[in-house]
């Protein structure tokens, strides 16, 4: 790498140190329960990713082989999030989806990694879902990987469950 290269990269490192970790706010989305109300509804494995933003380890949830046609929802409200046509096998080991349902999700900027990566929450509950890449398949070229704990499946008909209140 160049000088130039390294100064741009440090510079904006120092500039995204003064920035908060977490850029979302609960009171943003429809949905708002405190960080308890969520810790007695949820497993403990999808609390902390949906509410403490983690990850859990590749290739643990069954989501990932998923083939059947259905809607995958949120854990956290119930919301549908992907249908299963814009899922794909995208090698990482978490379910992978080409594109999310029309107004499904929202995104922010995360820096826990140092370097800035564009994470997604349900536009309902605020419940983390994972992040965005640009190395996706055609027609979007991006991969929403998600944490299967923070999702729910239901088959291409049956009801939806009704969104958490």
């Amino acid at each position: 790498m160049n000088r130039r290269h390294w100064i741009t990269r440090i510079s904006g490192l120092i500039a995204a140190s003064a920035l908060p970790l977490r850029v979302t706010a609960a009171s943003t989305f429809p949905l708002n329960k405190s960080r308890a109300e969520w810790k007695r509804l949820l497993p403990p494995e999808a609390y902390v990713v949906l509410f403490e933003e983690g990850t859990e380890r590749a290739g643990s949830s069954p989501l990932n082989g998923e083939k059947r046609a259905g809607t995958f929802i949120c854990a956290a409200c119930n919301q549908p999030l992907f249908d299963s046509a814009q899922k794909y096998e995208s090698g990482t080991g978490w379910p992978s989806f080409w594109q999310p349902l029309a107004g499904a999700v929202a995104t922010s900027t995360d820096f826990k990694l140092i370097y800035p990566r564009t994470e997604y929450h349900c536009t309902h509950c605020g419940g983390h879902q994972g992040h965005v890449f640009d190395d996706g398949p055609k027609p979007t070229g991006k991969r929403y990987c998600n944490n299967g704990v923070a999702l729910n499946f239901v088959v291409k008909g049956e009801p939806l469950p009704a969104l958490r209140t």
